[in-house]
């Protein structure tokens, strides 16, 4: 049972190499070609900025901006003294357009003041409200055409409801009105000539804008509560650091009690379930009912019907049997595997002293990826608002043969257009392009995403290879630390960075190419749930299980090939290959262990956001009588507690994420450990003395010593 299967399946065992230390320092440059790709796509990636940022303007998602792409309010402009934007018809404020573009596709004008009444353009133009109509028509509007005309060229809005500005921009606001009507579950408006128009979208609208204003009176709350709780929040984030960092000393020290502990109790909750199990069971015997079986009952949808059969507590109390059995039978014969992961648990806290400084390794990772999250953050931005207001003839399609054209609405009356098609206009159609540039937007947005997972990946791996060669000086030193390079986690960043980087390259380019299809499966998964397609959604969820299980599995390969890279300079395939075999000699160690880790990480995590969000509850709700007067009032006590408790997460998990590379660094090593040496005085282990007197392993030359 002590050593796993060795034969040809999974490759030929590491063999006894006398040059070998640890980390090999004489090393090449590996997959050089994928080094010249990421250049070459980080080269095309500041070119894609650079264009974005020259046609895009992000103003238009700060600013309103009116049909003919003028800014609404802004000094030196046309729309100076008209700082809000109007919209003819809002409701197509809803169209999916409006995420990739930032703007309506519906005529815009700027103006001085919403629409504070109720009032049709047939009401209006007849009345003495006319004057006021007008200022939402289109500029320069002359009442010269009949009123069908009007509305057909969409000159001025078919009806004006009264508007609440909200950055800048008229929402409708629902207000009772005596023209309104309801006609069924549709909401008409009577001109008081006994035309009706259908207007259920803008309620619709009105409604949506009631709830934009909720929403802005909440964000300005929870701005308030940030601005007075921020310096709490912080101190909590500190403390949340100080208890990842106590726990990690500690579970140098209590790992395997916290192992035992943990296995005890699932015991006795499987052995309490079935005792619990049993006495149902019992206490049914001779009720009425209770002996029908599970087939003869058959589906039905109150599942607590099935608790009043014996049959049922039955099926629970083997299936609770089954486990604990079969959890028994584990711990009897991985005893001595589950010994090794709590011995190389420790061993990891060792090494995390050592190389204190790899706890603060994340602050590099963070500070990277904040900077790939801020540059396709505003490549995408620039992108997405590169769109100009394209405007185009409209006219009768039986005169006019430029009917659909494109026109400049500045030059359009003098234009040889105008006389071509007499009665026609230059209107807004949408915001877009036809250039060349335009039509390529949505590839450039897919490559933006794309470069941001590769390069994300890429400071990830960077990060890996950066810890596991660290760690694995620590291993591979004789005598600890006596033989540790005095640098040990710079030696290994430099490494990484000088010869390795086609290889990180190459490893974040396989799996960024799986995220970027997961990410199109998710769109057209989206675009089939309107569809009544039962394959397609079957099809799409099967891919979207395989293709998450690939990325998974392609993270797994990626972390452990990288741990290889770091130890002996080899390519990513080679790399991945040697870890894969290795792995699979020793699978059984390998499941044991990763269970055991992640069980205590996640005991680890929970125990520090559990302790410091019950302190931030108790603090931020005035529960702590000591300090009530210092906890500062807020408006909503739950945006500093979830906060803190979002950020102890992040914070622990930082600091997991270095210990879980250093544990799972230190199993590869002490694999490899395993397969080169033998305890002789030529080939002495280099595992600490706990795991040598696990396996029963001592070195000679220390033993006579």
């Amino acid at each position: 049972m002590e050593d796993e299967k060795k034969d040809g399946a999974y490759g030929t065992p590491q063999k006894y190499d006398p040059t070998f230390k640890g980390p090999i320092y004489n090393r090449g440059c590996t997959d050089v070609i994928c080094c010249v790709f990421l250049l070459l796509a980080i080269v095309g990636y500041v070119a894609v900025g650079i264009i974005a940022w020259t046609h895009g303007d992000p103003r238009k998602v700060i600013y309103p901006t009116d049909s003919r792409g003028q800014f609404c309010g802004q000094k030196g402009t046309k729309n100076a003294n008209k700082p809000y934007l109007f919209y003819f018809n809002i409701v197509k404020c809803a169209s999916p357009l409006v995420l990739l573009e930032f703007q309506c596709p519906t005529p815009q004008i700027c103006v001085e003041k919403c629409p504070n009444r109720y009032l049709t353009y047939l009401s209006a133009r007849s009345s003495p409200d006319f004057e006021y109509y007008k200022q939402f028509c289109v500029p320069g509007f002359q009442n010269n055409k009949a009123a069908a005309e009007v509305l057909r060229d969409g000159d001025c809005p078919p009806v004006l409801i009264p508007s609440t500005p909200l950055a800048q921009r008229c929402f409708p606001a629902i207000h009772a009105h005596k023209g309104v009507l309801m006609v069924g579950n549709a909401t008409t408006y009577d001109d008081g000539d006994g035309v009706r128009k259908n207007i259920t979208e803008l309620v619709e609208g009105a409604k949506k804008a009631n709830g934009v204003l909720e929403a802005r009176q909440l964000a300005m709350r929870i701005f308030e509560d940030y601005t007075v709780s921020w310096y709490w929040i912080v101190i909590g984030l500190v403390i949340a650091m100080l208890m990842s960092l106590l726990f990690i000393v500690l579970l140098r020290f209590l790992a395997g009690i916290m192992v035992w502990v943990m296995i005890v109790m699932v015991i006795l909750v499987l052995g309490y379930g079935i005792f619990h199990c049993y006495m149902e069971y019992a206490r049914l015997r001779g009720e009425a009912g209770s002996d029908i079986s599970l087939v003869d009952l058959g589906f039905q949808t109150d599942l607590r019907v099935y608790l009043h059969l014996r049959q049922t507590w039955m099926a629970f109390m083997i299936i609770l049997s089954i486990l604990e059995v079969i959890i028994i039978l584990l711990l009897i014969f991985l005893r001595k595997r589950i010994l090794i992961a709590i011995a190389l648990i420790k061993e990891a806290s060792r090494a995390v002293g050592y190389v204190m400084c790899s706890l603060l390794y994340p602050l590099v990772t963070f500070f990277l990826l904040c900077l790939c999250i801020a540059y396709w953050a505003s490549t995408a931005v620039f992108l997405s608002t590169s769109n100009e207001a394209v405007y185009k003839i409209f006219g009768d399609a039986n005169t006019c043969p430029l009917n659909g054209k494109t026109c400049n609405p500045e030059t359009f009356p003098s234009a040889n257009e105008s006389r071509l098609c007499p009665g026609a206009h230059c209107q807004f159609a949408f915001y877009g392009g036809e250039s060349a540039y335009h039509q390529a937007l949505l590839g450039l947005q897919i490559f933006n995403a794309f470069m941001f997972f590769w390069l994300a990946n890429f400071v990830l791996a960077l990060g890996q290879v950066t810890l596991a060669g660290a760690f694995a000086s620590y291993y591979w030193a004789l005598h600890k630390p006596d033989d540790l390079p005095a640098f040990p986690l710079f030696s290994s960043f430099s490494r990484a960075l000088r010869y390795h980087t086609g290889s990180l390259a190459f490893g974040a380019l396989i799996l960024a190419i799986v995220q970027i299809i997961r990410v199109m499966l998710e769109y057209l998964d989206q675009r089939l749930k309107a569809a009544d397609n039962k394959f397609a959604k079957f099809l799409m969820t099967c891919l979207k299980c395989c293709f998450w299980c690939l990325e998974k599995f392609i993270r797994f390969l990626n972390r452990n090939a990288y741990i290889m890279i770091a130890i002996y300079g080899t390519n990513f395939c080679t790399s991945a290959k040697n870890a894969f075999f290795l792995l699979m000699r020793n699978i059984i160690r390998v499941a044991v262990l990763d269970k055991v880790t992640d069980f205590l990480f996640l005991l680890g995590k929970l125990l520090i956001v559990g302790s410091v969000g019950i302190l931030a509850f108790f603090f931020f709700t005035h529960r702590i009588r000591i300090i009530q007067d210092t906890a500062p009032p807020l408006n909503y006590y739950w945006v500093p507690i979830l906060t803190v408790i979002i950020g102890s997460y992040l914070i622990a998990h930082g600091f997991f994420s270095v210990y879980g590379m250093c544990v799972d660094t230190l199993f590869l090593c002490f694999l490899e450990d395993l397969e080169r040496n033998d305890g002789s005085a030529e080939r002495p282990y280099f595992m600490s003395s706990n795991l040598k007197k696990l396996l029963n392993k001592t070195n000679k030359k220390l033993a006579e010593s």
